[in-house]
């Protein structure tokens, strides 16, 4: 690795937080999306699954069962069926019951709020000891609902990291969330709007597949452009829309 690859890729950090700030709607630190329970169960169940399927599956989970105790206490088999809109449901279904027993065993109750009194770290370490409980889940729980400064890095991020040069090529999702971790501020609304943007343009233009790169605020500064369209020119950068355009599709929150 190049001994400037570190103030390089911090640029480009730097340079893909402000770009994407301008291109999508900024985020504030509102009240969360979901609760702390459904954050986890659900994000366990969007594993390489669409989010209608997870949505899906987590509706036709509690529908079925009713609560989390109903969950726990049902039927694996039954809840793998309930659950068949993921990518592995006869995983997931013992995976949650394992999940939720422990909740209840260590806590005595279905809830997550007593992590928002406590350091980020040892809050992480908690959830990572969860039976399929990786970085991602642990930090989208901690970051969306009690505002911890810390990265979850999904596949669109990790990608357009990688595409961009904020991180090394070859460099795994759990590396990433250390590398960029230390390329931003300690501050949940960055890390939010950082997360989310790029999750956003991960769905919307930088695909895994054939990347829009035309209608790309990142080209001026993106290796995979420079690699594959050469440095981009004036009128290049001219014809790049200044703002996602709502018309275009709907950002999924």
């Amino acid at each position: 690795m190049p001994t400037n690859y570190t103030a390089a890729a911090a640029e480009k950090t730097r340079q893909n937080y402000e770009a994407l700030q301008r291109f999508y709607p900024p985020l504030t630190l509102d009240k969360p999306r979901r609760s702390p329970m459904r954050e986890l169960i659900s994000t366990v169940l969007s594993h390489r699954t669409t989010h209608a399927d997870e949505e899906l599956a987590y509706d036709r989970m509690l529908e079925t069962f009713g609560d989390w105790a109903g969950v726990e206490a049902a039927p694996t088999p039954e809840l793998a069926h309930a659950i068949r809109t993921t990518r592995w449901p006869d995983t997931q279904a013992p995976r949650i019951q394992e999940i939720l027993r422990r909740i209840k065993a260590e806590r005595g109750e279905f809830a997550l709020d007593f992590l928002a009194e406590w350091p980020t770290e040892q809050a992480m370490q908690w959830l990572h000891e969860m039976p399929g409980i990786g970085l991602k889940t642990a930090s989208l729980v901690l970051l969306f609902n009690f505002h911890k400064p810390v990265l979850p890095v999904d596949t669109h991020v990790h990608r357009i990291a990688q595409r961009v040069g904020m991180i090394p090529p070859k460099a795994s999702a759990d590396k990433a969330h250390q590398l960029l971790l230390a390329q931003l501020p300690a501050d949940a609304l960055v890390l939010l709007n950082f997360h989310k943007h790029n999750y956003w343009h991960g769905q919307k233009v930088c695909f895994y597949a054939k990347p829009d790169c035309p209608r790309c605020p990142l080209k001026g500064f993106c290796n995979y452009y420079l690699e594959h369209y050469g440095p981009a020119t004036p009128e290049a950068l001219a014809a790049t829309p200044e703002r996602w355009d709502l018309a275009w599709g709907e950002l999924q929150h």
